[in-house]
């Protein structure tokens, strides 16, 4: 098996608010190895991106512990995580008035020196990172005249510019339309097999999780409720129990089953 990356045992994670501590990751096992692509799925509320931030290390445990690369998370210089773990929020604005491939660039902060400067280094990752984003096209257009798909496409490269091992993606297929999801998905899975980073993407489309990724991790309530094979995982039973819908399951002319909900009368 090859070396694990992330190990979460016994996590508990939540937010202060005026009521108090509210639990959202209530106890959570977890453990990625290298070159793993993984679909997060569970309802809003969940958990997804709680799990993210204590991944990323931008989160920290109310109690259990994380382990990256085999060295508890709170070890690590937050610098030194940034160069080894990238994530793409639900949101992030692109900054107004730059190029694409000046916003690409800032993906290389976390490697800068005590002196920011343009290195060869640099330069060889942001190219690496349009092409393998292909956005090679966009790199002298302005942000602000980005389409959606386009726009995704700087976010994933901006990613890439950091060469991280580890990405963690939140919701990126949200507000895409079904052309644009499948292409991004597949660009990821290309960039899995070009430079086997280990993938985390959160969906919400069971069908896309089914087709795409090998691993699935289902949460409920801050609990993993199953984690394995989309075909072994993804059940009505585990559905109905995450989402709260009934489901069939049905097969494609492939030989694929994916899982349709019943709409309610």
């Amino acid at each position: 098996m090859s070396e694990s990356v992330v190990r979460l045992r016994a996590v508990e994670a939540g937010y202060r608010g005026a009521a108090g501590m509210r639990r959202v990751l209530d106890r959570v096992d977890l453990e990625l190895h290298g070159g793993e692509m993984v679909a997060l799925l569970g309802a809003n509320g969940s958990g997804k991106t709680t799990l993210l931030g204590v991944m990323a290390g931008t989160i920290r445990p109310t109690a259990g512990s994380v382990e990256l690369y085999g060295r508890p998370m709170q070890g690590w210089p937050r610098a030194e995580i940034a160069r080894s773990v990238a994530v793409l929020p639900q949101s992030l604005e692109l900054p107004a008035g730059f190029r694409v491939s000046e916003v690409v660039a800032m993906g290389r902060t976390p490697h800068a020196g005590r002196w920011f400067g343009w290195k060869a280094d640099d330069q060889r990752a942001v190219a690496d990172a349009l092409r393998d984003a292909d956005a090679e096209e966009l790199a002298d257009r302005p942000v602000s005249e980005l389409s959606g798909g386009e726009r995704q496409r700087v976010l994933v490269a901006l990613a890439l510019a950091q060469e991280p091992k580890l990405l963690l993606m939140d919701e990126p297929t949200t507000h895409l339309d079904v052309a644009h999801a499948t292409w991004l998905l597949s660009r990821v899975s290309r960039l899995h097999q070009l430079r086997g980073v280990t993938v985390v993407v959160v969906l919400h489309d069971l069908v896309l999780a089914s087709m795409w990724a090998p691993r699935v991790v289902v949460l409920d309530m801050g609990r993993i409720i199953a984690d394995g094979p989309p075909d072994e995982v993804l059940q009505p039973d585990v559905v109905r129990h995450a989402y709260g819908v009934a489901v069939e399951s049905v097969v494609t002319e492939g030989g694929r089953r994916v899982l349709v909900p019943h709409l309610p009368r």
